[in-house]
């Protein structure tokens, strides 16, 4: 479950970014490459984000498609299949591009101050 790992890391950048503000919301964009499966996500979140200013924190993951661009027809279309064919003609020899990245795109502070060890209030 390669989530956790990227909680962790979500949790860690969280916690820099909030300066100590208590963490309501975040908006992560990933790409259909890194396979994250939504369910496994939002327990890894959970998990990562105890004792934390992110604790309790709504996450929205947003999941950005590949581009595959077929050899044989031409056609260039976009999938949220890893695994992507042509969807017009159904031919496997396509080029993939896109579908990789992992963004934070925006924080939600609340409004009470996060009581979390190590940060002042």
């Amino acid at each position: 479950m390669h989530e956790i790992g990227m909680c962790e890391g979500l949790v860690e950048l969280l916690e820099r970014r909030a300066g100590g503000r208590r963490i309501s919301g975040a908006r992560v964009r990933v790409g259909v490459r890194h396979a994250v499966v939504g369910e496994a996500f939002d327990q890894a979140f959970t998990l990562a984000s105890a004792g934390t200013a992110a604790q309790d924190a709504a996450v929205d993951l947003v999941v950005t498609p590949v581009t595959v661009t077929c050899r044989a027809c031409g056609a260039r279309c976009e999938s949220l299949d890893v695994l992507a064919v042509c969807p017009p003609c159904g031919s496997d020899d396509v080029d993939v591009t896109g579908g990789d990245e992992l963004v934070l795109e925006s924080i939600t502070f609340g409004e009470e101050p996060a009581d979390v060890p190590g940060h002042p209030r």
